[in-house]
């Protein structure tokens, strides 16, 4: 856990895009641990080296995820007086600075391979995302993508939803209706996703809301899944204004909007959800959505 090789973890943070705050002891004074010019790396879950052990470096990591959590991008400077408050018994005081390093990214799920999805990861690339990017079909990616891009080519995208992160975001845009299904099924099963929206019409919708249902599904969970997805105001069919709306919602999610479910108001009467129903039952599932992918809103 505490590594003295400090400048090799912060390379590696630095080429993997993992944030961290670098905590150092800018000056002491009387009996301390650690001297002046002592540093320590703390990441989300992680700690590199150490300022010296005990109260104080657990006071100091707590600070650092704090500030990690909050996205904090400013450098903080601190005093310590190490006694009995701090449960040491060194008696000399410390001066600390936390200077965080690296932009939190947050963990993107991106399902499908197709022009939306591509037009998407050129957006994605400027922003503070880590993308897993999953296709079953090598000839859909690109020869090159984005440093923040790591590309998964797999014969069961279903079964990499249970290897993703708590709290990711989930964004399905595959070329199939049935796999579209099934990974819905798979993430609102996991039930700890940020963001999970689905690409489709409201028609769509309603169907996968019944099918949904009917495998057990209460409206509570249903409804954490976006679909359509993207702005309302942005109504433009080509892949690159639907990536552009898309990534608007993303945004909105982490900066900390609530994103509407986008389920139809309703406002039916009962032979009408009756009659929408059997209609819903009667259709063929569709074998490929693509018709329905340029098309986000009903």
């Amino acid at each position: 856990m505490f590594k003295d090789n400090w400048i090799q973890a912060l390379a590696e943070f630095e080429a993997k895009g993992t944030p961290c705050v670098m905590v150092t002891v800018l000056e002491d004074k009387g009996s301390v641990p650690r001297g002046a010019g002592t540093k320590m790396l703390v990441t989300e879950n992680e700690v590199i080296a150490t300022i010296g052990g005990g109260h104080l470096e657990h006071v100091a990591m707590k600070a650092a995820q704090e500030m990690l959590a909050q996205g904090e991008s400013d450098m903080k400077v601190e005093c310590f007086n190490l006694g009995a408050r701090l449960g040491q018994c060194c008696g000399g005081m410390v001066t600390l600075s936390f200077e965080p390093i690296g932009q939190q990214r947050h963990m993107l799920a991106l399902f499908g391979a197709g022009h939306v999805a591509k037009a998407m990861v050129h957006i994605l690339a400027t922003l503070p995302f880590k993308v897993i990017w999953i296709d079953e079909r090598e000839d859909q990616f690109p020869g090159v993508i984005p440093d923040n891009v790591e590309m998964r080519l797999t014969d069961d995208p279903v079964g990499e939803v249970s290897t993703l992160p708590t709290n990711s975001m989930y964004l399905v845009l595959t070329h199939n209706h049935q796999l579209d299904f099934d990974l819905s099924r798979a993430i609102l099963k996991r039930g700890d996703a940020k963001y999970f929206g689905l690409i489709g019409s409201l028609s769509k919708r309603k169907r996968f809301d019944y099918r949904l249902k009917e495998r057990g599904f209460d409206d509570a969970t249903i409804n954490t899944m976006i679909c359509p997805i993207g702005i309302d105001a942005v109504k433009g069919k080509h892949p690159a204004e639907i990536a552009v709306s898309v990534t608007g919602e993303l945004i909105a999610c982490y900066q900390g909007e609530q994103i509407a479910n986008k389920r139809e108001s309703s406002t039916h009467s009962a032979s009408q959800k009756q009659a929408e129903k059997l209609s819903i039952l009667k259709r063929e599932p569709e074998d490929n959505d693509n018709k329905n992918n340029e098309k986000i809103r009903a």
